[in-house]
């Protein structure tokens, strides 16, 4: 039986699409094995954000080649569709696929086979308009399924290599989006995440149809979907009508990932960012109002070419005055082939640096804030894992709607459930809670005395 072999790089698309990638190596009758030992087919699902990606990229694919010299070896991903070149150049690398024409790897192989001659795959992504479909029916984590329903990003920021990577933006067809979310549910997921390139863009390549409605028609048509998460969304993709939705929704969480990169609006201009602080205050403001509680998470780039101490401050103080729930901060890096990279006044790394960490205290702070005023709350929650710091504690780890960490006492059956859990002590990066009972329809636990 042959066998293959994965390792990927980078963001929560690409393991989706790795995960795709198996089913077909599934269904032709491969088996999977760990990507330290030897097997009969390497695939390299690669990342290109940053010129760290690239680098690890060749790291990874080197490491296969050394395991089994005579493996296929096989190149996909954001930095196969960027530099086929590059990658062809190193010994012994075979196939290299882009972020298209996925579907073809195993024809590939075969050619590959029989021809014994490289094989370069990767095409023009600007010129491709159709959404490749890729199923996955499972995957590997228990609690929390991701679906994808859109590729590419028509938005050009001034940092960002990621349309050429990804091409513009394309939808998935709705159909085949609520097919395989019943398919999920149906396998025992009570949580899907909405996740893509550029995912609350879904729609605007269409018609007469746009996120707002395909929220609607997922809540309307999957049977036993509990939760539904939209993996990150732009302020401008924040319409009134999704607003509506969230607000009436029974599915759809208190949370949302709406990326900031900086306060400013002279940097959001040398970004080539589409909002000013006005509007993305606006959105935020409309969207607490209809729902309480929520939280708001995001993205913030630091020291971004000619940076000023005062356009930190206004990013600082922008994040302080809105009470974000947490950040992701990133020190701005150089990305060969675009804008920014070529700015003048980059920033010094010691100021960089010194920056993140102001900016993380931040988010440490803001985040117990939130927390805490969810103490003595009951709250619903779906068990992952056991707790990695103490595994014989008998204590659990999951996620609220609202995207508290909660640490608490559970079993192995209820991972995957949903739980009514009772947050007794607020924290960052935990809350530790008590277990009330189980909600699931199925389940006939013995509740337990509250």
């Amino acid at each position: 039986m042959a066998t293959v072999a994965f390792h990927t790089l980078g963001c929560k698309v690409n393991h989706y699409e790795t995960e795709a990638i198996w089913q077909l190596f599934k269904q032709e009758g491969y088996e999977r094995t760990d990507f330290e030992s030897a097997s009969d087919v390497y695939i390299i699902n690669t990342c290109t954000v940053t010129n760290t990606g690239d680098k690890k990229s060749r790291q990874v694919i080197r490491r296969a080649i050394r395991k089994n010299p005579d493996a296929v070896i096989c190149v996909t991903g954001c930095y196969a569709q960027t530099s086929p070149a590059e990658i062809m150049a190193i010994p012994g690398v075979d196939i290299v696929v882009g972020t298209q024409n996925r579907v073809k790897m195993l024809e590939y192989i075969e050619q590959y086979k029989q021809e014994r001659q490289p094989i370069n795959a990767v095409g023009n992504i600007m010129k491709n308009r159709v959404y490749e479909e890729l199923d996955v029916p499972a995957f590997t984590d228990r609690t929390r399924a991701s679906l994808k329903i859109q590729e590419g990003c028509n938005n050009f920021c001034t940092f960002c290599i990621i349309p050429w990577a990804r091409g513009l933006m394309r939808s998935r067809d709705p159909q085949e989006v609520i097919r395989q979310a019943q398919q999920l549910v149906d396998a025992g997921y009570k949580e899907i995440v909405l996740t893509g390139i550029h995912t609350g863009g879904y729609g605007e390549d269409m018609k007469d149809y746009n996120l707002a409605m395909l929220l609607r028609d997922l809540e309307a048509q999957v049977k036993g979907l509990k939760r539904l998460r939209i993996s990150s969304i732009e302020a401008s993709q924040i319409t009134d009508e999704v607003i509506e939705v969230m607000d009436k929704s029974e599915v759809v969480v208190r949370h949302l990932h709406i990326p900031l990169q900086s306060g400013s609006n002279t940097v959001l201009k040398r970004m080539r960012r589409k909002y000013t602080m006005e509007f993305f205050a606006e959105r935020l403001d409309r969207l607490k109002e209809a729902l309480p509680g929520l939280a708001v998470t995001s993205d913030v780039i630091v020291g971004f070419p000619g940076e000023t101490e005062e356009e930190f401050m206004e990013t600082y103080n922008f994040i302080k005055e809105h009470k974000f729930s947490e950040l992701h901060v990133f020190p701005y890096s150089k990305r060969t082939g675009t804008p920014a990279a070529r700015m003048e006044d980059q920033i010094d790394e010691e100021i960089k640096n010194e920056r993140v960490h102001r900016l993380i205290s931040l988010s440490d702070q803001l985040a117990k804030e939130y927390a805490s005023q969810f103490e003595n709350e009951v709250l619903e929650v779906i068990p992952e894992e056991i707790y990695k710091e103490d595994p014989e504690s008998g204590l659990y780890v999951g996620y609220t709607d609202n995207y508290l960490k909660v640490v608490f006492p559970a079993s192995e059956e209820m991972v995957g459930k949903i739980v009514k859990v009772k947050i007794s002590k607020a924290g960052y990066p935990f809350n530790e809670g008590q277990f009330v009972r189980v909600v699931d329809e199925d389940a006939v636990y013995e509740e337990a005395a509250v």
